[in-house]
């Protein structure tokens, strides 16, 4: 850049033309980099600010949920889902609003919304509770198929006793009886979260069977 040994007014000399030269990258160097540090301040400020709607919001549904109010959580349900797509209170007020649909019979409704969410959904383990209800709304409707489909496509990972335990949900409304026994007690050895209900499915196919 300039060299410490000449005279001063060399120095002057060698600084204005440096800059002459220089000068535009250095400028555009600097406010590219002031853009990017105000940039990210407003990135992560704007986030935060939508993270508190969205909390408030939740709150807002959860509220009339608790109180047996399904109309209004639904809609406030409906609310998040429009304005904070992609993000984990999307998922779980479109869980939340599957849940009124199914408590209301609207099966349909209910699966489309899973259906919806399962694809958007990034994280591994809400996509993977997203498909466990996919699943049993499904098998509650007769539609082993699609049922199916769903379990074949999680991941093989801490949610393998609940697929395993889905898996001999479909081979029971399915009359393979065998099939069933086996996806239960896989279920069990790879850790099903409720194990009673699993036992007492394989206490039911033992009394059948010994009938």
């Amino acid at each position: 850049m300039v060299d410490v040994t000449l005279s001063e007014e060399e120095q002057v000399e060698a600084l204005k033309k440096w800059w002459k030269e220089n000068g535009k990258s250095v400028v555009a160097g600097v406010v590219i980099g002031l853009g990017a540090v105000f940039g990210w301040q407003y990135w992560n400020q704007h986030q935060q600010q939508m993270a508190g709607q969205a909390s408030m919001l939740f709150e807002q549904m959860s509220q009339p949920l608790a109180a047996g109010n399904n109309e209004v959580a639904a809609k406030q349900a409906e609310i998040i889902i429009s304005e904070f797509q992609g993000g984990t209170y999307d998922t779980f007020a479109s869980l939340i609003l599957a849940r009124v649909k199914l408590e209301q019979g609207d099966q349909v409704g209910a699966q489309a919304v899973l259906k919806q969410v399962e694809q958007k959904e990034s994280s591994q383990p809400l996509q993977q509770i997203v498909r466990l209800r996919l699943a049993r709304t499904l098998i509650s409707e007769g539609d082993t198929e699609g049922a199916a489909a769903v379990v074949a496509a999680a991941e093989d990972d801490s949610f393998r006793g609940e697929f395993s335990a889905l898996k001999g949900d479909i081979a029971l409304a399915r009359g393979d009886r065998e099939g069933a026994r086996n996806a239960y007690l896989e279920a069990l050895v790879t850790g099903v979260g409720n194990t009673a209900v699993v036992r007492m499915k394989l206490e039911d196919l033992a009394v059948v069977e010994g009938s």
